[in-house]
Parts: C-alpha cells; structure tokens; sequence
C-alpha cells in the first residue's frame, strides 16, 4: 500500500499536535489536549499538519453505492471530514475482501456525555451496513498513567463504560468488549512488543510532544493502543484466512497521532496499514472550543441527565448566536457560525430538511433563540430517554458476554 504524507515523522519535523520547533502554539491536537487561539480549531489546518485527507462528496457517494444505505448523517453533514485509506477499504470490500471495525474508550468518568457517544454510533452504523466484525478496547491502563486513578477503579469504570457502549446496540456476535488490563494476553502483547521494537524515542516524542518529565507509561502506552490495528492480537476471533485482515478505525481526529505511528510500522510487521475514518469535536454548551470538558458537568449533556436537566442545561448554558432583544433577532437573524443549539442539531436531528428549514429561518431571524432551543431540547430528550432505557436493560451478564474471550459466531454477512 502507498505510503500516506505525513506518516513517517523525523525527529527534526514539526510537532504534529500543533506546537512548532520554536513552542508556538497555534492550536494543539493531540490524544491528552485540544485547544487552540480564540477557541475554533481549524481543521483545514489539522488535515494538512496530520496528512490526512479530506473525505469528499465523491467519497461518500460511492460509500452510497457500495453499501447500499444512505450515508449516516454524521458523514452527509461533514462531522466525520477526515480519512486514511478510507478508499483502499472500500476497493477490497468491493472486490469481496473482508474487514474488521476497532474503536475504543478510555474511562476515566462514571458515565458518558453525548460527545463521547458519536464515534460509537457511527460505529454501529458501519457494523450494520458492512456486517463486519468489531473489538472495541477499554483503556484502563491508560487512565491509571494519565489521570492518577488507581487499578482497581479503573477497571470499575471500564466495566461501568461499557454498559452504556453495550446500549447504543451492537451487535453481540460480531463485537468482543475487552478492557486492558484484564485482556493482555500473550498474542496482544507480543504485538505491542514487536511494534514497541519498530519505534524509537525520538519518534513517540516528535508525535506526541512528550518530554522527560514525562512518566515512562506514557512513552509506552501508544504502543497499547496501536496494536488491537492487527488482527492476531486477537486469535480467538481472527484465525486462517482472517489473519490479515484490512482495520478500520473510526474515532475523533485528536487520536490521529496513535494511528500514524501504527501506519509507519505496519509494513514492516507484514500487516496492512490501519484505515481510518475520523470526526470534529463536539463542542461543550458554552461554546465552541474544542472538546467538552467531563470536569464541568455543565459544559455537557450526559447520558444520565434528566429531562430536566437538559432543559435546564440547554436553556442557561447553550451558547447562542441570537440577537440579545427580540427586534434585533427579527431585523438581523442569529449568527449560525457561533450558535451551539445549532451545532448540536446538526448531529443529532435526522431531518435534512427540518435543519435546512430552521437555519434558514433562524439566520433571517423569522425564528428566536427559544423556539431553537426548545427544539433541540426534544432532540436530546428522546435520545437520553432512548439510551437510558437501553442502559437499564444491560445486566452484568450481558457485560460478561460481551467480554468474554470468544469466537465470534456470525462475524461476516
């Protein structure tokens, strides 16, 4: 496979989450920190500066084509904008070859926020229009080096975690849930080993911009994370044939680093280059300005907030590009570009033509901050309401099953 630009990084390079050699700092990207100057990541920017490319209309009419299905609305609004050989993925599937889907969660935080749900209800989306098998990595060990949690509530938390993965719907014969720390049997391991061998210090440093001060941890967790990319970790499920399989990782952008330092190794190891599909940030209540914080619980909207608290969190928190009187919103519109209740429709509200019609009325100011907000707070209300059901039905036993080391009976068609 061609080599993607960007991937292989010299130590003499830029920094890739953003800092130049000289400790500017236009914006950062990286798995541990997103920001950048006046709150707005420019993601024109991060596709040149990560050597990703941007994921076309071409590209997603003929993900229409293949598939049969209508794009997920994530892809059809441009919120998953970015790829690596998502073309490459899309040759092989048509000419009959097969593939496999690995996302993940770090737990850090007892529930979920709406944020941290996207990537996996894209996920499903791609598990139902491919019938594809899936491994989704919980990354206790990593929060115990990064966030100072101990083990043992580490591991509570991917087991919490993973109830609220489990009720966005996956499919049970075709996904394996493992956490880390329980799931660091000798095939996984010794293909953190082997990629651990392909990687030189420099090199994680000019990734991830770690310095000395850094934990050791640190240095070596990348290697964690890259190595569920290849399908003999995971021999219980990918055996034979299946030994070679093509991976797809869809995921927030800001774990782009991760997977370009897989993608270096890759060939060397005789696997074939993880493929990635990969989104913008969703943006907190107050306003656009990168990631939503889990440490200010009203900067998001969680899976276990009440109707009341969206309403309320919506109706005090979400930023609003609205006029401050109601003669200047009917004379000059709202400032969509800013407005947060329009931002989260546009993920979550399925209605092309609902959205189309509220932009339209809401930038000429024929409809008020309050009737868009009273909108979204239905949205969000039926999608908590939906997954807080989904969540209530998920038993330990079913977490059991979900993790449990196993074939997986229907993983294909």
């Amino acid at each position: 496979m061609a080599s993607t630009t960007g991937e292989t990084l010299a130590a003499a390079e830029p920094i890739a989450d953003g800092r130049t050699e000289e400790g500017e700092e236009e914006q950062v990207v990286n798995p541990w920190e997103v920001s950048a100057k006046g709150g707005k990541i420019d993601y024109d920017k991060l596709v040149d500066k990560f050597g990703c490319q941007r994921l076309d209309e071409s590209l997603i009419q003929r993900f229409e084509r293949i598939t049969g299905r209508r794009a997920h609305v994530f892809l059809r609004r441009g919120l998953f904008f970015a790829h690596r050989d998502l073309s490459d993925i899309l040759d092989a599937y048509e000419r009959g070859e097969k593939f496999y889907l690995y996302t993940g969660r770090g737990p850090s935080s007892e529930s979920l926020h709406l944020g941290h749900l996207v990537p996996f209800m894209f996920t499903k989306y791609l598990q139902d229009v491919f019938k594809v098998p899936l491994v989704i990595q919980l990354t206790d060990d990593e929060k115990c080096m990064w966030k100072g949690l101990s083990v043992e509530e580490s591991e509570r938390l991917a087991r919490e975690n993973a109830k609220d993965i489990i009720a966005c719907g996956f499919d049970i014969e075709r996904t394996f849930i493992f956490a880390d720390f329980s799931y660091m049997s000798p095939p996984i391991y010794k293909n953190i080993v082997r990629i651990a061998n392909c990687v030189t210090g420099n090199k994680i440093v000019g990734i991830f911009g770690l310095t000395l001060e850094d934990y050791g941890g640190k240095f070596f967790f990348p290697y964690i994370q890259a190595a569920p990319s290849f399908p003999s970790s995971f021999p219980h499920i990918f055996s034979g044939k299946y030994s070679k399989l093509r991976c797809l990782i869809p995921c927030a952008i800001d774990q782009d680093p991760y997977f370009r330092m897989t993608r270096d190794v890759a060939p060397r190891l005789s696997y074939h280059k993880p493929a990635l599909i990969e989104s913008k940030f969703f943006p907190a209540l107050q306003g656009e300005s990168g990631k939503m914080s889990a440490s200010d619980p009203n900067s998001a909207i969680y899976v276990t907030d009440s109707l009341k608290d969206i309403k309320n969190k919506v109706n005090r928190y979400a930023f609003s590009g609205g006029q401050d009187t109601i003669e200047k919103q009917r004379k000059f519109g709202a400032n969509l570009e800013v407005d947060v209740p329009v931002k989260y429709l546009n993920f979550f509200l399925d209605d092309d033509a609902e959205l189309l019609s509220i932009k339209e009325k809401y930038g000429s100011g024929a409809m008020l901050t309050g009737e868009v907000k009273a909108r979204l707070i239905e949205v969000l209300s039926e999608i908590v309401e939906r997954h807080q059901r989904a969540r209530a039905a998920v038993t330990e036993e079913m977490v059991d099953a979900f993790m449990a080391v196993r074939p997986l009976p229907r993983m294909f068609g």
